[in-house]
């Protein structure tokens, strides 16, 4: 019996390629003689870098940056066992985690070191670049990226802008680098799991600007700011990101590696699924089991249980979750691709005990979930017999 397993992480407590080891050990408890083909998987953001180096057999590198403060940090990127892709974590350079919670500012919080990375990794030799945009700590839009790949965004007296959104107010045009655009021939692919536009209502400042330590003053000026740099990018470069959906993703980084890298959105989950291979690794199999940390209403919008699940559907493979936590409305997963789905939580325990205690109730709750197939499959053997 061949059984594939592409989770994501259980935020807090397992990577993917964690979760695909602890599921594995449950399959092999209730089948030994299982054929497992393991494939990690993301939507795109934190974690993306892990799980497409292991289930493409790749490597990592590193590579010395700017981090969100402005001070120096090393942060990893990885080239894929195809040996022509790279896929870069904007949160490793200037991910929400690095910033401490009494210096959160995002007007102050730069993505040079994003650009940094990216130029990194287009200089392996690569063909195609993966962003994934996921946990940012700014809200900058990409401008401190777009200096690190050689363009002046400069204010009224000619002086380039400091770091971080707050500086935006001041952009009075924006100077392409001399030199033939940084990347080269390098295709971007931005790995984004949401839709909000640069600015507005739904935009990336009053969205997710509080959790980085806006006020709603600053969520005002931030605001503007963004909606300034989308017209004076339209005006100097002529690329309009202002209604693109996902441009606000990632405090708008979204629409700045449109605008500055030539990138192109793509859902997360999607870009992952292609990267891995996984509609291969699917095909002739007899159970798919994937999970992540929660699963509810709005995993049916580009998370990836269910992205896994609708491939596997599509290919005749049921699937089944085992997630961390059921929320509302988890339900409606059910009609997109998701046979079943199992908490893996036991007894009464607090959240901490819960999440130390993650790789033993993930494997067990894989054990149940197979075994429980494995009686369904037998129950059908007997069926199919006795109507002969």
């Amino acid at each position: 019996m061949r059984i594939v397993i592409a989770p994501d992480k259980f935020k807090g407590s397992l990577t993917a390629p964690q979760a695909a080891d602890a599921l594995a050990r449950g399959v092999r408890a209730a089948l030994p003689s299982a054929e497992i083909v393991a494939a990690p998987m993301a939507d795109g953001g934190e974690g993306v870098v892990d799980a497409l180096v292991v289930a493409t057999g790749g490597s990592y590198e590193e590579a010395h940056v700017v981090g969100p403060l402005g001070s120096p940090h090393t942060a990893r990127f990885g080239l894929l066992g195809d040996g022509g892709t790279a896929v870069v974590e904007m949160a490793a350079a200037a991910g929400l985690a690095l910033v401490p919670e009494d210096r959160r500012d995002p007007r102050r919080t730069t993505t040079r070191g994003v650009g940094e990375l990216i130029l990194a990794a287009a200089r392996t030799g690569v063909r195609r670049l993966i962003v994934g945009i996921g946990g940012s700590a700014t809200n900058d839009g990409g401008a401190g990226m777009a200096q690190a790949l050689g363009f002046r965004l400069l204010d009224a007296r000619g002086r380039d802008l400091g770091p971080g959104g707050g500086a935006l107010v001041d952009l009075d045009r924006i100077v392409p680098p001399g030199e033939p655009r940084a990347l080269g021939r390098v295709e971007v692919a931005v790995a984004c799991d949401v839709t909000n536009p640069l600015y507005g209502p739904t935009g990336a400042s009053a969205v997710y600007g509080p959790q980085k330590g806006a006020t709603p003053e600053m969520v005002a000026e931030l605001d503007r700011n963004l909606e300034h740099l989308a017209q004076v990018i339209e005006r100097d470069l002529g690329v309009a990101i202002s209604d693109v959906p996902g441009a606000g993703a990632a405090g708008g980084l979204g629409g700045g590696l449109l605008a500055f890298a030539g990138g192109r959105l793509q859902p997360g989950i999607d870009l992952v699924i292609a990267a891995v291979g996984l509609e291969n690794k699917l095909r002739g199999a007899d159970l798919c089991l994937t999970g992540e940390g929660s699963l509810d209403a709005q995993s049916a919008f580009g998370k990836t249980a269910v992205g896994v699940a609708r491939l596997a559907r599509s290919l005749g493979v049921p699937t089944f979750a085992l997630v961390g936590s059921l929320g509302e409305g988890a339900e409606a997963c059910l009609a997109e691709g998701i046979d079943a789905y199992y908490a893996i939580g036991r007894g009464p325990a607090t959240l901490d005990e819960s999440l130390a205690r993650a790789p033993e109730l993930l494997a067990s709750a894989a054990e149940q979930a197979v075994r429980g197939f494995l009686a369904g499959v037998r129950r059908g053997s007997r069926g199919d017999r006795a109507h002969e």
